[in-house]
């Protein structure tokens, strides 16, 4: 097993993210047959009733791990459990990597094109979204 540290959360809904802001969390990878990850995220109680709401279906996190620099990985998961502690919840994710490249560049030339960018134009706006890094839908 290794375990790192979960920097940033968000779910993928069709193609909308909501972030889930988080006070700390924990990735484990099981490193077992099936390839299965374990997701840990502490956060304010103020996501019971939306995480509650989808516990009982498949869930697809987009997470950040160890740095924030760091691409995102998605994530198809089910909700374990949902433990209150206090002014927070820690919720407990089983599952498994969506995609296991690297694909944040194809996305976001992708979703340029599909906003019709070509040329010159297209090159200027890849390049600075791929330093500024936005937060995309994993396809």
């Amino acid at each position: 097993m290794k375990t790192f540290k979960l920097v940033s959360m968000q779910v993928v809904e069709e193609d909308k993210l909501t972030d889930i802001e988080l006070d700390d969390g924990l990735i484990i990878n099981k490193e077992d047959e099936q390839s299965t990850w374990l997701l840990e995220a502490y956060i304010n109680s103020q996501y019971r009733d939306f995480f509650q709401q989808k516990s009982d279906q498949e869930l697809v996190v987009q997470v950040v791990i160890s740095k924030k620099e760091n691409d995102p990985a998605a994530f198809v998961t089910t909700i374990l459990s949902i433990n209150e502690l206090e002014n927070h919840i820690s919720i407990l994710f089983k599952g498994q990597l969506k995609r296991s490249r690297n694909d944040f560049a194809e996305i976001l030339l992708q979703e340029l094109l599909t906003q019709g960018l070509s040329g010159e134009e297209l090159i200027n706006e890849f390049k600075l979204k791929m330093r500024s890094r936005p937060k995309l839908a994993a396809k």
